[in-house]
């Protein structure tokens, strides 16, 4: 299976922080005639979600098919529930994602929005205020947390439209001989030939077709590495084979830089400890951020690869959540990008391998034991996938 189809002709367009991301998201349901399809990890009940919720009331009740999907660990069972009430009174229609875990450990951690098959928007950006953390929604944050969305526009959200619709009918009751059937339409995509034009894929995770799509799509992007890979995520901690992508192609003369956000979970922080010594030998730039929450997930390889979405570089997005990216193949949008990053590393602090130097022993084996404890968890949830 090719780990990313392609499609020509789409406009794609960055979005940074809440600050783009938020009003281009209600003008769209603001506009939205027919119907809009919402899903995400995080929806919270602070001024913004309020926000978002408002829009979502007015396109329903203008008529416009409204249809939510809140994960109910991550937006959390009391506000979960508080909205549920308001968003059906106001006309949407909405449905939790996994409560009480009765469908397993398994979490949609997607951030996705269709209007009228009109325009999509994928990315890493949750329903949230973007000054204050969204683990702790009562700590303020000294920067707009460091994210981003893409907007799309063309053939591509037909893709990004069925998949929501397939999400929302999967959520609903549906007999095993129908629940087949919403696999066999998920083929029957249109396949349009990419030549030119922005070229863009929209590529996710789930525990059935496509267990390892987004980490194949990343592998791909390293093998074929020449230049450069500049790649940012708040949670590193990822497989054996990607680990040896990245450092294959530091060897092979490519530049590698690590963008890694620090400072929320104590365990995260140092199972991405434990893999500093070997990236760093093998010429890997590893830099940490502290400047405020970096949640974006996101990487630029050589000129005209980029990625953007919802995964994060752990055992939890490539191996047992259900995850979103939109992939970019054009030049313009990966500079776009590029300069965002490489704005980020200016603000964060390089690690070198004279810094472990400076680690106790003690500290170190915390670090080995940390991951080891990772890496079990990991294949117990994900069933042995993680290694």
């Amino acid at each position: 299976m090719r780990p990313v189809n392609f499609l020509a002709d789409n406009e794609v367009t960055l979005l940074h922080t809440g600050t783009d991301y938020f009003p281009a998201l209600i003008a769209a349901i603001d506009a939205a005639q027919y119907e809009v399809y919402f899903e995400t990890y995080i929806f919270a009940g602070d001024d913004t979600g309020k926000l978002v919720v408002a829009a979502l009331i007015r396109a329903a009740q203008r008529g416009v098919q409204v249809r939510v999907i809140t994960d109910w660990w991550g937006t959390g069972r009391r506000q979960i529930n508080s909205m549920h009430d308001e968003l059906t009174a106001g006309g949407v229609e909405h449905r939790r994602f996994n409560p009480w875990f009765k469908r397993g450990v398994t979490r949609t951690h997607r951030k996705i929005c269709v209007a009228d098959r009109a325009v999509a928007y994928v990315g890493g950006i949750n329903i949230n205020d973007d000054m204050f953390c969204d683990y702790d929604h009562s700590k303020a944050l000294s920067s707009p947390r460091w994210d981003f969305a893409v907007q799309v526009r063309g053939p591509l959200v037909a893709e990004i439209q069925l998949e929501a619709v397939t999400q929302w009918r999967r959520l609903g009751k549906l007999s095993l001989i129908k629940r087949i059937g919403l696999y066999r339409d998920m083929r029957k995509v249109e396949k349009i030939a990419a030549a030119h034009a922005v070229q863009a894929g929209f590529v996710v995770r789930d525990n059935l077709r496509n267990r390892h799509t987004i980490q194949r799509a990343y592998l791909k992007a390293l093998g074929q590495a020449r230049k450069s890979v500049l790649l940012a995520n708040p949670y590193f901690a990822p497989s054996r084979k990607f680990r040896r992508a990245l450092t294959a192609a530091a060897e092979r003369g490519v530049e590698v830089v690590l963008l890694i956000g620090v400072g929320e979970i104590w365990l995260q922080d140092a199972v991405a400890h434990s893999f500093y010594p070997k990236l760093l030998a093998a010429g890997v730039k590893v830099v940490e951020y502290h400047k405020t929450q970096l949640h974006a997930k996101v990487a630029v390889i050589d000129d005209d690869w980029a990625t953007v979405g919802s995964s994060n570089v752990d055992g939890l997005s490539l191996f047992l959540n259900q995850e979103a990216n939109v992939v970019i193949k054009d030049a313009a949008f990966a500079q776009s990008l590029r300069k965002h990053i490489e704005d980020a590393i200016a603000d964060g602090k390089v690690i070198t391998y004279d810094d472990f130097e400076h680690v106790g022993h003690v500290r170190r084996i915390g670090y080995e034991i940390a991951f080891v404890f990772y890496k079990l968890l990991m294949r117990v949830f994900a069933v042995g996938k993680y290694a």
